[in-house]
């Protein structure tokens, strides 16, 4: 209503009251615009907005709520643009696609989206799941049927042949099959499109693609390149016209080089990375989303007996010791980098851990946040709602106790979560 209508509305005798209001009152606030921490401030959410952003504590009115975060740091909500939200790796993992149906996979996707709200958490990139059951997830959490962050999702990952994302690796001849662009698999240019458009049609949010060998598949190689340059500029041009990103896990040098230059999106993991294909990321702009945190999970699980297939086991062993290493070089020559951790990998809602380890590698704490928050929201295009702490962005707000610069371990500890100007922790 404008002005003066209210006064209209006042001169008649009328009641006109406003919208409830939540005050926080924030010990710390990070904004994320920049590398500042601010302290004593309030910020102000109306609906699911952010409002006002003030200096000092501003006394909330008597209908509004007052949300007391004195001893802590505020911060944009969280953002993880590598999970596989409806599975979790484990001892029995390799069974479940023979044991598990679609509706299996779906609820443990609630139960992991749970957990990574409660983490902090409330924007994923879903990178690649079994049955497109995160397009079903993501709709729900949408209609506020279950609890869970924002998800934006590939569903299916496009893979190869026999590439690392091939759903029947490992499989006996007799059950194997012929999987094609429906399932994921592609050979040849118009198979491709095909498969873009597919996921298009399946509601996908983006396109995942497998350019090297992976580490848990049950294949030979982690590294060697599995798309040609034709295919890789034909998946990243349809995606273009669907107004798609292409995300791309990636291992080795040589399928890392052929999907920059065909122009995706972001590479994920990276680990032989070097100076050459460092360049390349930066003349293209090329995200870096790291996942070190996977990279140590499978290291060490890859020590204990039993834990992987023996196919697995070398691989795990030989390439997750490098990805910290390589994030390290990658962060000092300029690369952008967007937080990531390959949750799915490593258990949900211990993602805050990807924090300590990206400082550990040199990475100041402030820049590591922002890589969650700030670069999170530029890598999806939703800069304009999200990623900081600003009059007129969506309410996606998350706290800490203490200073987290000091200790980014903090991170690990998260004491306040609100998403869409909801509420769902509050300790």
């Amino acid at each position: 209503m404008k002005k003066s209508a209210l006064t209209l509305l006042a001169g008649l005798g009328l009641a006109c009251s406003a919208q409830a209001a939540t005050y926080i009152h924030a010990g710390k606030l990070i904004t994320a615009k920049n590398d500042k921490l601010l302290t004593e401030m309030t910020v102000i959410v109306e609906g699911n907005q952010i409002t006002n952003v003030m200096e000092g504590y501003i006394q909330p009115g008597a209908e509004d709520t007052l949300v007391d975060l004195k001893d802590s740091t505020l911060m944009p909500g969280l953002m993880d643009m590598h999970t596989h939200i409806s599975s979790q790796q484990g001892p029995g993992a390799y069974m479940e696609r023979f044991t598990l149906n679609e509706a299996d996979y779906a609820l443990k996707g609630v139960h992991y989206a749970g957990k990574t709200l409660d983490a902090g958490f409330t924007t994923i990139r879903n990178l690649g799941d079994s049955h497109n059951e995160s397009v079903a997830l993501r709709k729900a959490i949408e209609q506020g049927l279950v609890k869970g962050p924002r998800i934006y999702t590939a569903a299916k990952t496009i893979a190869t042949t026999g590439g690392h994302g091939d759903p029947t690796n490992g499989r006996a001849k007799a059950i194997m099959g012929d999987p094609g662009p429906n399932e994921g698999v592609v050979n040849g240019v118009a198979e491709a499109r095909q498969a873009v458009r597919q996921r298009y049609k399946d509601g996908a949010d983006l396109i995942k693609i497998t350019a090297t060998g992976g580490v848990l598949s049950v294949a030979k190689s982690g590294q060697n390149p599995q798309f040609m340059e034709d295919e890789l500029k034909a998946i990243v041009d349809t995606a273009r016209d669907y107004g798609m990103t292409v995300a791309v896990h990636a291992h080795g040098k040589e399928g890392m080089k052929r999907a920059i230059e065909a122009g995706v999106t972001s590479i994920e993991h990276g680990t032989y990375m070097d100076k050459e294909v460092i360049n390349l990321m930066k003349k293209h702009g090329t995200y870096y989303v790291p996942t070190v945190l996977a990279g140590n999970w499978v290291a060490e699980k890859a020590k204990i007996d039993g834990f992987f297939p023996e196919l697995v086991r070398p691989k795990a062993a030989a390439i997750g010791p490098l990805i910290q290493e390589t994030f390290a070089r990658a962060y000092k020559a300029g690369v952008k980098i967007a937080f990531g951790t390959d949750s799915g990998v490593s258990a949900h809602g211990d993602n805050g851990q990807e924090f300590v380890l990206m400082v550990e590698a040199g990475m100041p704490a402030i820049e590591a946040i922002r890589a969650a928050t700030y670069h999170g929201a530029k890598l999806l295009n939703i800069e304009d709602q999200l990623g900081t702490v600003e009059a007129g962005k969506l309410a996606d707000l998350v706290a800490v106790p203490g200073n987290p610069i000091e200790d980014i371990s903090r991170m690990n500890q998260i004491n306040f979560v609100m998403k869409d100007g909801q509420v769902y922790k509050n300790l």
